[in-house]
C-alpha cells in the first residue's frame, strides 16, 4: 500500500487510519477523525506519542488530568493552528462543540514525555524555494522546533501551479551526519471544488517504491523508501499536505539527500 485513496483506509471512527502494521513499517502513523457538533472521541495512545492537529474547527483535549483548549482554524488554508502533544500510555478524549476534522499524527516511541500545548504564534513558518517552486512550510513539530521522542511533523502549502518537495530527495538510509532513515506519510487536501495534484515517488534502489499518484482531498501517499518529489499543485488550486515522519535513529533528526540530477539552481 503506497497510494491511499480517500476512504480506502477508513476504520471505525476514523476517516483515515494508517498504523505501522497497515503501512508495513515500524513507527509512523496517522489518523483523521471527524466530529459532529458536540461530538467526542476517546482513545488510548498505546505505545505511540501523538499530536492532535486541527484541520478544521477547534476542540478540547482531555489528557493526563489536563485540559488543553485548541482554537483550531477554519481550514488548513486559512493559517497555522495550535496543537496538543499527547504521551504514550495515556487515555485521551477529544470534544468539539462546533465539530471539526482533526489529524492525529503519531509515532511509536520509548520515552514518555508530558502532555503539552503548542501555540500557533510559536510555530516557525518558512518560505522555501522560489518562483514555480515557492511554498510555505509550517514547522510545528519539526526536529528543532518542538520536543518529541521520535515524531516529526510539518505542514506545507503549495500555491496553485507550483511544485514542492523539490528537488526530489530521500531519507531511507542511516548515514550519520548525512541522511536519517525516516518513514513518511503525506496527507493531502486541495483548495476548491474538484482540485487535484500529483505526487511522485521513484526508486532509490532496485525494486524500490515507484508511484505517480493523482491526489485529492483526503488521499495519502506512503513513502517507505525512495526519492520523493515533486508534489505538483493544479493551477488555481493550492495544495496542502501534512508530513508525518519517524524512524529508528537514536537521534531525532531530519537529514535528507537530494537527487544529484535535479539539484542545479535549487540549493
Amino acid at each position: 500500500m503506497t497510494y491511499v485513496p480517500k476512504g480506502s483506509a477508513a476504520e471505525g471512527p476514523y476517516a483515515l487510519d494508517i498504523d505501522p502494521k497497515r503501512a508495513g513499517w515500524a513507527y509512523s502513523g496517522l489518523r483523521v477523525v471527524e466530529l459532529e457538533p458536540g461530538g467526542t472521541h476517546a482513545f488510548a495512545t498505546g505505545e505511540s506519542e501523538w499530536i492532535v492537529l486541527p484541520l478544521t474547527g477547534g476542540c478540547t483535549v482531555h489528557a493526563e488530568g489536563e485540559i488543553i483548549e485548541l482554537l483550531g482554524r477554519e481550514s488548513v488554508f486559512s493559517g497555522v493552528s495550535d496543537f496538543a502533544y499527547l504521551p504514550r500510555d495515556a487515555q485521551i478524549q477529544i470534544a468539539s462543540g462546533a465539530g471539526g476534522r482533526f489529524a492525529l499524527a503519531g509515532a511509536k516511541c520509548e520515552r514518555r514525555l508530558p502532555a503539552r500545548y503548542g501555540s500557533a504564534p510559536e510555530v516557525p513558518v518558512e518560505s522555501r524555494g522560489s518562483g514555480g517552486c515557492a511554498r510555505e512550510v509550517r514547522n510545528f513539530a519539526s526536529a528543532d522546533a518542538f520536543d518529541c521522542d521520535r515524531l516529526i511533523a510539518v505542514e506545507v502549502i503549495t500555491p496553485g501551479g507550483n511544485w514542492s518537495s523539490y528537488p526530489p530527495h530521500k531519507h531511507d538510509e542511516h548515514r550519520p551526519g548525512v541522511e536519517a532513515e525516516l518513514e513518511e506519510i503525506y496527507y493531502f487536501e486541495i483548495e476548491g471544488d474538484g482540485g487535484f495534484g500529483y505526487q511522485r515517488v521513484f526508486p532509490s534502489r532496485e525494486g524500490g517504491t515507484d508511484v505517480l499518484a493523482e491526489v485529492r482531498t483526503g488521499d495519502a501517499v506512503l513513502v517507505p523508501d525512495g526519492w520523493h518529489g515533486p508534489s505538483v499543485a493544479q493551477p488555481g488550486h493550492a495544495m496542502y499536505y501534512l508530513n508525518v515522519m519517524a524512524g529508528p535513529g537514536q537521534e531525532r533528526e531530519w537529514r535528507i539527500c537530494f537527487h544529484p540530477d535535479h539539484t542545479e539552481g535549487y540549493q
